[in-house]
């Protein structure tokens, strides 16, 4: 799990969520407004929500431009059925919420690593030549 995310207050300018998602490893600043979890601000959420209709980066609330989420997960789903539900869902992360609180974002490609590691070791053959 991502334990913090990239987020931001609801009342900050979307301009803000943009001077973050400049950096290649962020590609989503998770809103939280007086403490819960809004939705996500994408580089696509800024181009259909900001530019496009020509509202001013500078004053548009990203708790106004938001995106709720597709899906959230609870943090006591255990680990395999998170993976599963990802494979499901066709997704690479998901917002962990905890009673409204954001409290991190699971990664597909982290969790499957995970879980190879705590597989065992394949039995080696025992016809080698």
């Amino acid at each position: 799990m991502i334990p913090e995310p990239q987020t931001l207050d609801g009342s900050a300018p979307a301009q803000e969520a943009g001077g973050h998602l400049v950096e290649p490893e962020v590609r989503a600043v998770y809103v939280c407004d007086g403490g819960r979890f809004v939705g996500v601000v994408t580089r696509k959420t800024l181009v259909e929500r900001v530019v496009a209709p020509g509202r001013d980066p500078r004053e548009t609330p990203v708790a106004e431009i938001a995106e709720p989420p597709n899906w959230t997960i609870d943090p006591e789903v255990p680990l395999d059925e998170a993976f599963a539900l990802l494979e499901e869902w066709d997704a690479e992360r998901v917002p962990v919420v905890d009673d409204g609180q954001l409290v991190g974002v699971l990664s597909r490609a982290v969790l499957q690593r995970r879980l190879a590691e705590d597989e065992p070791p394949a039995a080696l053959d025992q016809q080698q030549v």
